[in-house]
């Protein structure tokens, strides 16, 4: 009994040393499983082979694809005899702005029941140039295709009082900013029918973004998307700058927002009574002054504490954090990149790191005499920078704000077919390059490839407040072929043959009517 129980207890003791080897074996594989998928997921290498290649392509769209088309019946616009009257607008602001602006005009146009007025840009304040809409637009294809939507004129008509004819004055107003749809059809509309004509300006931001109504922000993504197309000459130096980059293969462009401006309004500038400014090291003096003045002239009086202004994600990232991030990604010194800015404050001192990453530089002076030289005007060549980026393969803003030029590519990129868009989470960054700035950048390149490679890349996703409408305007211009959701459809392909259907119509209609109506004052004249 006592070597059974024995043979026994040698038995279990064999059982519990597999158990252990078994288990030991299963940490073990674990361990190694893990440590081969963290490799795959930000590891330098394998993440240059998968997830950087991946990148070059567009983002999974999931089954949708854009569709600005109305969904439901859409009216004509209303004739002349139906207008209620005459809508003037003012575009203020950089390129993107001005884009928004017009957007809206369009909209308060169809909301009124207006007759809009070709839009004037401000391009004087901001660019120091005369561009105007004729100057920067293909103006009969941006009529041409918003003729279902809007009735647009080059100018205000001439009237005849008093036995001299004259051009109807627009009454001036300056709209609220953000004004609801509900203020167009009230005080806009009472002033349009009693004057005739009316002139809003400054015209930026004076329309919601949120409208319930889908088919009007429907009809911004036609304006936006559709209808407002660049002049041949500067469509053809894009196609011209995107062909030679393409040329050699991918290529990424970045909107490097290291300017005066932003860096006045955004806070970057040293206050001496604060503790280590990191500002305090990059800027000279002189710099430092040019700033502070900058913002005192140009923005309220604000005191901005640099590391709180930091960690919120409220400070423009440099041109060497922006290459630590795309290295860290895996994007290797052989990448090209197009770089879309203005003047860059500091100028080579701050571009000197980000070349010696990425030495494959270009701009848009890179095509050569006869071209953006003979038009040396801000606006064109901002607008050379918009196509550019809407065409690279990928496309990294450093900096976003409500209608400006990242928020809009953004937007722009995702209807153009969910085109690869890397957007840096400044917030979430900011403790790494905090830490960098103090000494601490063990494990740096980890910690940014954690941040960036949670993103959607461009993919379809839900608008959250503060993202603007413009840039994101899934759902209401994206639908799905085999939807579940009756309003998520896509449209017949022949919508637009529907409305010229019903535009055609009218205009019969209206055309029998008037030679009715002729018909009848010839009768009773006896002619």
């Amino acid at each position: 009994r006592r070597g059974l129980s024995s043979e026994t207890s040698l038995r279990r003791h064999r059982a519990r040393a597999r158990l252990w080897v078994a288990v030991a074996a299963l940490v073990t594989g674990t361990i190694w499983l893990w440590s081969s998928s963290s490799v795959v997921l930000f590891g330098t290498h394998r993440v240059q082979d998968f997830v950087v290649d991946e990148l070059w392509k567009t983002a999974d769209s999931n089954g949708w694809r854009a569709s600005s088309a109305p969904r439901t019946y859409w009216p004509p616009p209303p004739t002349e005899s139906e207008s209620n009257g005459y809508l003037r607008v003012r575009c203020n602001g950089g390129l993107s702005q001005q884009r928004s602006a017009i957007c809206n005009a369009v909209v308060a146009a169809r909301i009124m029941n207006a007759t809009l007025v070709l839009p004037e840009l401000d391009a004087n304040s901001f660019w120091h140039d005369e561009s105007g809409f004729v100057d920067m637009y293909d103006v009969p294809h941006f009529i041409k295709t918003l003729k279902y939507d809007v009735r647009i004129v080059m100018s205000v008509p001439k009237i005849t009082a008093h036995g001299k004819s004259k051009k109807l004055r627009a009454y001036k107003i300056e709209p609220p900013r953000d004004a609801p749809v509900t203020w167009y059809r009230t005080t806009a509309l009472e002033k349009l029918r009693k004057y005739g004509a009316i002139y809003l300006t400054p015209f930026s931001h004076r329309l919601a973004e949120e409208i319930d109504d889908p088919e009007l922000q429907r009809l911004r993504c036609r304006v936006n998307y559709h209808a407002l197309q660049f002049k041949p000459n500067i469509m053809k130096t894009s196609s011209d700058i995107v062909n030679k980059l393409r040329s050699e293969g991918h290529f990424m462009s970045i909107h490097l927002r290291f300017e005066l401006d932003m860096l006045a309004y955004a806070g970057n500038i040293p206050y001496f009574q604060n503790e280590n400014c990191r500002c305090i090291d990059i800027f000279t003096p002189k710099e430092q002054e040019i700033l502070l003045k900058y913002r005192e002239e140009n923005f309220a009086n604000k005191t901005l504490v640099y590391k709180k202004r930091r960690l919120i994600g409220k400070c423009p990232l440099t041109p060497e954090e922006v290459g630590l991030i795309i290295r860290a990604m895996g994007f290797d010194n052989t990448t090209r990149i197009y770089l879309a800015s203005g003047k860059l404050f500091g100028g080579e001192r701050f571009m000197k790191p980000f070349k010696a990453m990425f030495p494959r530089l270009e701009n848009n002076s890179m095509i050569g005499s006869g071209k953006l030289e003979e038009d040396n005007r801000g606006l064109a060549r901002s607008a050379v920078d918009y196509m550019v980026c809407l065409l690279s393969d990928i496309f990294m803003p450093t900096y976003d704000g409500p209608s400006n030029f990242a928020n809009n590519l953004m937007g722009h990129r995702l209807y153009y077919g969910f085109r690869t868009t890397i957007t840096p989470n400044r917030k979430a960054l900011a403790p790494i390059f905090m830490d960098m700035e103090e000494g601490r950048a063990s494990g740096y390149e980890e910690r940014i490839r954690q941040v960036m490679f949670n993103t959607h890349f461009g993919a379809p996703h839900k608008r959250i407040h503060p993202e603007s409408f413009y840039t994101n305007s899934w759902p209401e211009c994206f639908c799905q072929m085999k939807a579940g959701n009756q309003a998520d459809r896509c449209p017949p392909d022949n919508v637009n043959d529907v409305l010229e259907s019903q535009f055609q119509n009218k205009e019969d209609v209206e055309a029998e009517a008037t030679n009715q109506t002729d018909s009848n004052s010839s009768m009773e004249t006896g002619v």
